[in-house]
């Protein structure tokens, strides 16, 4: 995980494949308790304790979102905060998903 996550995002510019099943699995191995929805996003539900921590998680992940110019989808409830990411514009995975799903990671120390 510690390589992904010293890596940047960087933009999609479009016109690129969206990562294959075998690219997404080799990916996936280097992540910690993210999964790929189809081919299409990779998802995570972070468990707190209250609602103030997982609002202050979630801010952070805004943050982190805003520094690396790109953005997941991000459902904050009582105690539980789900993330969503994938590449918009190619409706579909690249690298940078990974990047930003270790870096969010990191977030919390892991």
């Amino acid at each position: 995980m510690t390589e992904l996550s010293a890596r940047q995002c960087v933009p999609c510019q479009g016109g690129i494949p969206p990562m294959t099943r075998r690219q997404i699995d080799e990916l996936l191995q280097q992540l910690d308790g993210w999964s790929a929805v189809g081919e299409h996003h990779l998802t995570k539900e972070y468990p707190f304790l209250d609602f103030v921590s997982a609002l202050a998680f979630t801010n952070k992940i805004g943050a982190l979102a805003e520094e690396q110019g790109h953005h997941p989808d991000i459902y904050l409830t009582w105690g539980l905060v789900r993330v969503d990411i994938w590449t918009h514009k190619i409706d579909g995975l690249t690298e940078s998903d990974f990047v930003l799903a270790a870096k969010i990671d990191r977030i919390l120390g892991k």
